[in-house]
């Protein structure tokens, strides 16, 4: 008879859980106000968090304790400090790797945006020098500027929260898992390879 381990398997991550954690990382980053830099987290499944590490319990908030011991797919998000100084997010992002005890990852970015037909119009018209290109395109009667934070996790779920300023409030904020495919693809690119 062979002896062998039994290892657990991994718990599994709701989409629920992963709309809840990506939401409440963009009230956070929402309580600094506009105008922010781009924000990164790293989830981790906070019961296998405390399983390697039972001292984390006293440096967590007594209600995630209680959350991930009736939740063992509960998230908790942890800012990553110190991101390189980069050009453009793809530049940001194409650096990144995360190690196996990182689950997921979200970003949370500002954005201009203005109708598919606006930009035709602005790119028209406007001189081939992108920052010229942009700088009327945040100038367009019709731009909105938003804030948009993605959550992915290595197994290929996503969610996206967005909120625009003209409606900077809680209950107006748009949710889906692919509002934004784009960004969703680069950020789970970061967990390939």
């Amino acid at each position: 008879m062979t002896d062998s381990t039994t290892v657990p398997a991994p718990a599994p991550t709701s989409t629920a859980t992963l709309w809840q954690t990506v939401a409440e990382i963009e009230r956070h980053v929402a309580t600094d106000g506009w105008g922010a830099p781009v924000r990164l987290f790293a989830l981790v499944r906070t019961a296998e968090a405390l399983r390697r590490d039972p001292a984390l319990a006293d440096r967590l908030p007594a209600d995630v304790v209680a959350a991930a011991e009736a939740d063992p797919a509960h998230l908790t998000s942890v800012e990553q400090d110190g991101l390189p100084a980069v050009v453009d997010l793809d530049d940001l992002l194409g650096q990144l790797a995360w190690p196996e005890a990182v689950d997921g990852a979200a970003v949370v970015v500002e954005r201009v945006l203005v109708p598919p037909d606006a930009e035709v119009e602005v790119r028209a018209s406007a001189p081939a020098d992108d920052e010229a290109r942009l700088a009327a395109l945040a100038a367009h009667p019709l731009a909105e500027d938003v804030r948009i934070a993605v959550g992915v996790l290595r197994d290929g779920r996503s969610e996206c929260v967005v909120r625009s300023r003209s409606k900077d409030r809680d209950t107006d904020v748009a949710t889906g898992a692919t509002l934004v495919p784009g960004l969703v693809s680069a950020l789970q690119a970061t967990f390939s390879g």
